[in-house]
């Protein structure tokens, strides 16, 4: 298997047991080793009282990429520390999208970028995720 086959699979995988993709519709745009594209279009349910999106939905389309980047490599990964900073609002009816990228891995380890832009390629957050390698793998 190639290092892109193996991502799809952990991710086709990991998309059939997750809850939290199913639920708020997010869409996996792309996968591959250490990289992982993510959408969410923010409805009002995910609206705060400033009428923009809630920083929470954000910050769980980023950390839902970052997941799926880190687990690419057929290796069980879980969140070790993560941080997002907001730099514009989202507006309802936006589909945001959430590009993760690997940035480096050591040992058990691993470094991820996010950025959370709009459809016009808006800026909305950028999210930095730390992994650590768990027991097991998918498949």
């Amino acid at each position: 298997m190639s290092p892109q086959d193996i991502a799809r699979r952990c991710a086709d995988l990991m998309s059939a047991e997750d809850n939290t993709v199913q639920r708020h519709a997010i869409r996996i745009e792309a996968v591959g080793p250490g990289e992982a594209s993510l959408s969410m279009l923010l409805t009002a349910a995910m609206t705060n009282g400033h009428g923009t999106g809630h920083g929470g939905f954000i910050f769980l389309l980023a950390d839902t990429a970052f997941a799926y980047a880190c687990n690419s490599h057929n290796q069980r990964c879980v969140a070790q520390h993560c941080s997002i900073t907001y730099l514009r609002p989202a507006r309802e009816g936006s589909r945001l999208t959430a590009t993760a990228r690997e940035v480096r891995r050591v040992d058990r380890s691993g470094v991820y970028d996010v950025s959370v832009a709009d459809e016009q390629g808006t800026p909305i957050a950028e999210f930095r995720g730390i992994s650590r390698t768990a027991p097991g793998t998918f498949f």
